[in-house]
């Protein structure tokens, strides 16, 4: 049975990291797999430095991307992918040593229907933010309890390099033909459309690099609005009950954002906050009313925009306390 691993590594202009990345994939100790390297039309050396791992090692692949951008450069290597598994590698990070071994155990155990997914580190020479941080550790607590889909409108619950699939399963979910960014962000509502289920690890099997240049810094398509556009879209096409009351809680930059889009769409929702200086007040034509406004209402479901981890629980145990549920009743976009 062919239980190679296809490594899909778009790459643009990362000739520094190229190869650190490279060396992390070839010091595995599971050895069946194969690198299918896409170059993004990059203007530095990173072609020549492929090139030369790929000259050494036939199972790494150097591509062209048939069009442009990391989605093209995705379909362009998939194409190429004969692996039983896929995964996928930012060309700047690094995989620790049994990150290969882990996942591929994880899902010939399991069998089709599963996810194997894997903790991952941040690492930076100037050092971490504390928004990285926190964003690890959440990320992270999901992954060992393998709940990540229960708090997927927040952020990515299953980034780009920390998933490995049948190549059956990434089939079922539309693999890489759609143009949605953020693109990791789209898989993973994807994967949970096709009812793919995570499976828990509690290793440390990837080592995520930050720097001022990154793609997620630096390109529009991982701004702030493209998240919320992406939410909105699933939320209306997979939990949105258009029989009960929709509700947003918040006023703030992500709140209007979000009462905008539903507008847009044409979604009627009523509009809450806290803030006794927004009560009362129209934005977009749309009047703000007081959050005790959700006791009169029958079986709502409401959109939280609400940041602040204090005022996300105190929220939480308010709705709870009506007998809402999280994940069907609220929920939470930030």
């Amino acid at each position: 049975m062919n239980q190679i691993v296809s490594i899909l590594i778009p790459f643009k202009n990362t000739s520094q990291f190229l190869v650190e990345c490279l060396t992390s994939v070839i010091a595995q100790t599971y050895q069946h797999w194969e690198v299918v390297a896409v170059d993004d039309h990059s203007s530095d050396n990173s072609v020549a430095i492929v090139q030369g791992f790929a000259d050494k090692d036939p199972r790494i692949k150097l591509l062209s991307n048939n069009g442009k951008g990391i989605i093209m450069a995705l379909r362009t290597g998939y194409a190429a992918a004969s692996g039983r598994f896929i995964t996928r590698m930012d060309s700047d990070d690094i995989m620790t040593s049994e990150k290969i071994s882990f996942m591929v155990s994880a899902l010939i155990i399991s069998g089709p229907g599963y996810i194997s997914l894997g903790k991952v580190r941040y690492f930076s020479d100037r050092g971490i933010s504390n928004g990285y941080k926190r964003y690890e550790s959440w990320l992270n607590n999901l992954t060992h309890t393998a709940s990540n889909f229960e708090e997927r409108y927040k952020e990515c619950v299953i980034p780009s390099p920390s998933w490995m699939v049948h190549k059956t399963d990434l089939d079922a979910c539309g693999a890489f033909d759609h143009d949605r960014y953020p693109e990791d962000y789209d898989l993973a509502f994807r994967m949970f459309e096709a009812h793919l289920r995570c499976l828990p690890c509690e290793e440390v099997v990837h080592l995520w690099r930050d720097y001022d240049t990154r793609t997620s810094r630096t390109s529009l398509h991982y701004a702030q609005n493209y998240f919320l556009d992406l939410k909105i879209y699933y939320f209306l096409k997979l939990d949105w009950n258009p029989k009960r009351p929709l509700v947003v809680w918040g006023a703030g930059n992500k709140g209007k954002t979000v009462a905008n889009l539903l507008r847009q769409n044409n979604i009627p929702f009523l509009w809450v906050c806290d803030n006794p200086n927004k009560i009362g007040k129209e934005i977009y034509g749309t009047v703000l009313y007081s959050y005790t406004m959700i006791e009169k209402i029958k079986k709502p479901q409401s959109i939280l925009t609400v940041a602040n981890t204090k005022a996300q629980a105190q929220i939480r145990q308010y709705l709870e306390e009506k007998d809402q549920k999280a994940m069907s009743d609220f929920y939470f976009f930030c």
